[in-house]
């Protein structure tokens, strides 16, 4: 019992979560001693199916992913039902912040290319906890970025030359990345920029009083 108390006292509350911490990481813990981290490790191994996964396996899996609806019918249609659980959504754009970006905090606490390793390395720490939380609780994690003008677009002819920021960091660690941009009046345009498994398409929508809701003509 006292040995759950300190795993929950890390934010450790479940089987998969012993399984998604690294054994470094469970000795770094007050009280746990390497031969009890082991006997932990063997004794959460022993209640999930740890290892090589077929193909089969994971399928069954992601039958358990569900979809959070935005508002809008057309930009859940887009999402392919909504905003996805066990996984990251990421929506960037330049005008259309509801909310602080996800990069914020990281572009006041450090500054100038001599921290960008020691920033990008606390960034990266930080979606890995995302990505634990939202598999291991099968929850809908949805980030949003801000966007910032790349001097290297010229060259390749592109209409927008924005991008959103964080690098190939976020970049790697978003399972679905969403632009917005303004329409005409209070009309919003979703984009998706990069998916696994979703094509290329936009929607519209439109924000109210009451949140995202349906575009109306």
């Amino acid at each position: 019992m006292a040995d759950i108390k300190k795993l929950k006292s890390v934010g450790i509350c479940t089987v998969k979560g012993i399984q998604m911490t690294t054994r470094k990481a469970l000795c770094n813990i007050k009280g746990l001693s390497e031969a009890k981290v082991e006997k932990i490790k063997e004794a959460a191994g022993k209640l999930l199916n740890v290892g090589f996964q077929t193909a089969f396996e994971y399928s069954a899996r992601r039958k358990q992913v569900f979809h959070v609806t935005t508002g809008s019918q057309e930009f859940d249609k887009l999402l392919g039902g909504g905003v996805e659980s066990m996984a990251i959504t990421e929506a960037f754009g330049g005008e259309n912040r509801i909310i602080d970006s996800i990069m914020a905090l990281f572009r006041v606490d450090f500054s100038g290319r001599g921290e960008l390793a020691e920033r990008q390395q606390k960034l990266a720490q930080m979606l890995s906890r995302l990505q634990k939380i939202s598999e291991e609780y099968n929850v809908a994690v949805f980030i949003t970025n801000q966007m910032t003008a790349d001097p290297g677009a010229g060259m390749t002819f592109q209409a927008d030359p924005k991008k959103p920021i964080g690098g190939h960091i976020l970049a790697h660690a978003s399972t679905t990345r969403i632009s917005l941009r303004k329409g005409r009046g209070e009309m919003r345009i979703a984009k998706i920029f990069d998916s696994p498994d979703m094509p290329e398409n936009e929607a519209t929508f439109a924000i109210s009083a009451g949140g995202v809701t349906d575009a109306k003509d």
